[in-house]
């Protein structure tokens, strides 16, 4: 009997290792697609009360799913690639006005007013190898170029590979539910305290996280309309886009605006900018974003910020989600936790 229960406990922990095994070579599978995994689930849980509105209007579970997604690219997809495009007109218009002659003339007179700024630039340009530098930034540009193809052709993939998942979350989320239920080694009513949780931690998060983004754009969008910069109102769109990146994603847009009123003769525009985007724009979110989400995730403000910043560290841009998820995970497990030995 001993030997036969040694054989059974050496049978078990060969499962055992045999499923990590599995599992992490899944992971690894899958982790190319995480954006798109992840991405897929938050709009599916934060479209859920929509879905179900849609869900009285069409029986047919494929037709609701394939109605859904066809909203989905018209509100989301479409409007970002529009947006996508009229920001790279823009930015091609902002290199066309700096090489324009006007522009060269007020550098020039700034330089003149300057000189002693001009004289630092002159000599670190006297020692600098024109044809090796030119060489180099044309083969930086290059790979950059190569980057930038690969990266699109890498977006549209995760875009389709989402739009994929998201269809079948849709039609058979209680099917994904009750597999998630079947995986949790929890008793019924902690699977759905788990779960509950955990639906409010992402709607909070991607909720919370556009709110402040749309604020954070509105501001930017003001000051750009008040200070004359041409297309505020797009350019203040990409700042609230850019925004959803905690921290500096703000930070990427304004900052080239200011340097772009500078370079064109408006020194002063471009100091109150900085000042505005420094002080309000890129630092509202440190104040809002713990305040908003902090109360309906349950946790402190240092919790929050930790959660986003480490998940950003570990995960990269799904992290925002990522992080606060499994910080909810963590305490809600120990909650469980406590419970049971409460009741021991």
């Amino acid at each position: 009997m001993q030997s036969g229960s040694e054989a059974n406990l050496w049978k078990q922990i060969a499962l055992f290792l045999i499923t990590l095994g599995i599992l992490i070579v899944v992971a690894f599978i899958i982790k190319p697609f995480l954006p798109a995994l992840v991405g897929a689930i938050v709009i599916a849980v934060i479209t859920a009360q929509p879905y179900h509105w849609l869900a009285r209007k069409i029986a047919s579970p494929n037709l609701r799913a394939t109605t859904a997604l066809f909203l989905i690219i018209l509100s989301i997809i479409i409007p970002t690639f529009f947006l996508t495009q009229s920001v790279g007109e823009q930015i091609a218009n902002v290199i066309t006005a700096l090489r324009s002659e006007t522009t060269q003339q007020q550098v020039t007179a700034f330089f003149g007013r300057h000189p002693v700024l001009a004289a630092r630039i002159l000599a670190l340009s006297n020692n600098i190898d024109l044809p090796q530098t030119t060489r180099s930034a044309a083969a930086y540009f290059g790979s950059k170029l190569a980057l930038l193809i690969g990266g699109s052709i890498g977006v549209i993939t995760q875009i389709v590979v989402m739009l994929f998942i998201l269809f079948f979350l849709f039609r058979d989320r209680v099917l994904a539910e009750t597999f998630a239920r079947s995986l949790l080694p929890l008793e019924e009513d902690e699977c759905t305290l788990l779960l509950d949780r955990l639906r409010g931690t992402i709607n909070a998060t991607a909720l919370g996280r556009l709110a402040i983004a749309t604020v954070q754009g509105t501001l930017a969008g003001l000051a750009y309309w008040t200070l004359g910069v041409p297309n505020a109102f797009l350019w203040g769109m990409l700042t609230g886009v850019m925004a959803m990146i905690p921290a500096f994603g703000a930070f990427l847009v304004w900052v080239p605006i200011g340097l772009f009123l500078g370079l064109t003769g408006h020194w002063g525009k471009a100091a109150l900018l900085a000042i505005w985007g420094g002080a309000i724009v890129s630092t509202i979110d440190n104040f809002l974003y713990p305040m908003m989400v902090g109360s309906q995730l349950r946790q402190h403000s240092v919790a929050v910020l930790l959660s986003i910043l480490g998940g950003i560290a570990l995960f990269g841009i799904t992290g925002i989600i990522l992080g606060p998820l499994t910080f909810t995970t963590m305490t809600t497990l120990l909650e469980i936790w406590k419970a049971r030995t409460a009741r021991l």
